[in-house]
């Protein structure tokens, strides 16, 4: 981590980052009863905006409902407590991290009657999986760890618990040589990769895992999603094999952290021709081109400060 932002939101006011602390006997820390976000700042050709702000605030809360969680804020003041944290701590350019928790009360699983705690924490993050990863791509491996399966705990909540099983995926791909790995769904079907939601492309189509393949709704894949039908592309939603990874043109994850990252091999497979393609190319430029004003988008995508 570079730098960090000095003020840290919590329930309303503005405290230390080294303030920023919770009891070792906080429910959170026991039963992962946490759900946030992750939200990227860019300093764009108009200024810094935060990156579709309101559609992660949107997200939080319905992560925090779906936990039986009910925080004192609405969306717009959630968006407001973002600004102001961005703005107290003098950011241009930064990485965002709202979470809602339960904080120290009774013990045991029962939820319902500890306080809920909400910290807002900014900080300079670099490229997630590396400065060179946009261009040249990364190596992967299909995990050997499945996604949750439906009705165990819902993958559409952002929850700190499902990211136990993010963590096995990434240090099983990290501790065989691999920069990520790529999770199956619970009939074998892709999903996605530790922290990022996965795109495929063969010919003139662009496939996509569906949401029943127990992956994240990821606001940077519905990013991804608009631009693959400005550019005219077909796109698929569907269950898709994992023997497709080997035989595509082109493969790439998204994500807030990752952007658009291109993969060049699978297994040890090579991807294409082993670099980024040409529509992982484009899409980026499209992508980037949001911040430095080349691609539209809807207006309501950047929130200036």
């Amino acid at each position: 981590m570079s730098k960090i932002g000095q003020k840290v939101w919590k329930n309303g006011t503005f405290i230390d980052w080294d303030d920023a602390q919770i009891h070792v006997m906080s429910h959170v820390v026991h039963y992962g009863t946490s759900v946030f976000e992750g939200i990227r700042m860019y300093d764009t050709a108009n200024g810094p905006a935060v990156f579709r702000l309101r559609e992660h605030m949107q997200r939080l809360l319905n992560s925090a409902r779906i936990y039986r969680m009910e925080p004192e804020y609405t969306v717009d003041e959630l968006v407001e407590a973002v600004l102001e944290t961005i703005r107290v701590n003098n950011m241009k350019e930064c990485y965002i991290r709202p979470v809602i928790f339960r904080g120290f009360g009774k013990f045991g699983v029962n939820p319902l009657d500890n306080p809920i705690e909400t910290y807002i924490a900014v900080w300079e993050w670099g490229k997630y999986l590396g400065p060179e990863a946009l261009e040249k791509g990364v190596d992967v491996m299909v995990s050997t760890w499945t996604r949750i399966a439906p009705n165990t705990l819902p993958a559409m909540a952002k929850a700190g618990a499902n990211y136990m099983n993010s963590q096995l995926i990434k240090m099983e791909a990290v501790l065989n040589g691999y920069t990520e790995g790529i999770a199956l769904d619970h009939q074998g079907y892709l999903a996605e990769g530790s922290g990022e939601n996965l795109f495929m492309i063969k010919g003139n189509t662009v496939f996509t895992p569906e949401l029943s393949s127990a992956i994240l709704p990821g606001i940077t894949r519905s990013t991804v999603i608009y631009l693959v039908e400005q550019l005219g592309m077909n796109l698929a939603r569907e269950a898709l094999p994992r023997e497709s990874l080997y035989i595509a043109d082109e493969i790439f994850f998204t994500g807030t952290a990752a952007e658009i990252t291109p993969i060049r091999s699978v297994d040890k497979i090579k991807v294409g021709i082993g670099k980024r393609g040409p529509v992982t190319t484009k899409l980026q430029e499209m992508f980037f081109g949001i911040f430095n004003g080349n691609t539209k988008c809807p207006e309501d995508w950047l929130t200036y400060l």
